[in-house]
């Protein structure tokens, strides 16, 4: 364990720039879990400064309704939120704890247009900007048709596609949602100019809090691990998971490379997507920043409930 901490006080030090990097979160709260996570991991990260937080994919509105109630009970409505492209009126799976919260007397920043509050953003920043992708690519698409220049001053991180290994640890590459979801989007994002670093479900697919690592976040009265705690309680997929263990925590290594990859095996392959949502190595492929192994999932796992507890 010492050796642990050690490695987790280390990262710290390391990730911590002068200027911490702009970050934009583009996310598909509402559906999995793990992006609530994510986004507590994320507020609680000082090596990233949180600028705008976008809703993805399906019942977007309601989807900013839901990100606007966890924000204030996170006591973090000073980071501004916006609505992206609504696909569909799909039902939320974290309805029961949104319940009928409004944004009526919401004390923070909403953007109805919020493909265009990111676009503004990175176009008007005199820093580079760091997109952390969670869901799938709809908002990245038509940000990229509007403005094809954010490109040349953002970097990617991605939950995203699956190289070698499926969910659950499966070997062999299987359609991963966020891609599946949307491919000409996630193949715009392909084809765009910018540096691009995916957390692949090679490692993603098998991240999975247990035991005394559950307890100490699930028993936490950090605002971070509480409402967390209490989205994954109420989630309409709660009970399909056994007591005492988070469901997969995907979203959260995306989270975690925007600022390191020192737990991570990363590799550049070239990788291109096909119709079906498959993300294959291709000799004709765009170079892609993958973490295609853990070196310290251990470690990974300390980090993420110290930061939430």
């Amino acid at each position: 364990m010492g050796i642990l901490i050690a490695s987790i006080h280390m990262f710290a030090a390391a990730a911590a720039p002068a200027q911490a990097p702009i970050v934009i979160l583009d996310t598909d709260i509402g559906d999995d879990i793990d992006d609530t996570w994510a986004l507590a991991f994320l507020l609680g990260t000082p090596q990233l400064d949180t600028r705008l937080v976008v809703t993805a994919s399906d019942d977007t509105p309601t989807k900013t309704r839901l990100l606007a109630k966890i924000l204030e009970k996170m006591g973090r409505t000073d980071v501004p939120i916006g609505t992206g492209v609504k696909n569909s009126d799909h039902k939320i799976n974290q309805a029961k704890w949104l319940g009928d919260y409004t944004l009526e007397n919401y004390p923070g920043k909403v953007h109805e247009d919020g493909v265009q509050a990111m676009i503004d953003l990175i176009m008007g920043s005199d820093r580079p900007v760091t997109l952390i992708v969670i869901g799938p690519h709809t908002n990245i698409g038509e940000a990229l048709r509007r403005e094809p220049r954010i490109a040349e001053k953002t970097r990617v991180v991605s939950m995203f596609g699956s190289v070698e290994i499926g969910y659950n640890g499966k070997p062999g590459r299987q359609p991963e949602w966020n891609v599946l979801k949307d491919v000409p989007a996630a193949k715009a994002t392909f084809a765009a100019p910018w540096d691009i670093t995916i957390a692949p479900l090679d490692t993603c697919g098998t991240l999975v809090l247990k035991g005394e690592r559950f307890a100490r976040v699930a028993n936490s009265n950090n605002p971070l691990a509480k409402v967390t705690i209490e989205n994954y309680r109420e989630w309409a997929n709660y009970d399909k998971h056994p007591q005492g263990h988070s469901s997969v925590l995907f979203d959260t290594e995306a989270v975690y490379l925007a600022t390191d990859d020192a737990f991570c095996e990363m590799k550049t392959v070239k990788l291109s997507i096909d119709d079906k949502g498959n993300t294959y190595p291709d000799e004709n492929g765009r170079p892609v920043n993958c973490a295609l192994a853990w070196k310290d999932k251990d470690a990974f796992e300390e980090l993420l409930v110290k930061t939430l507890e």
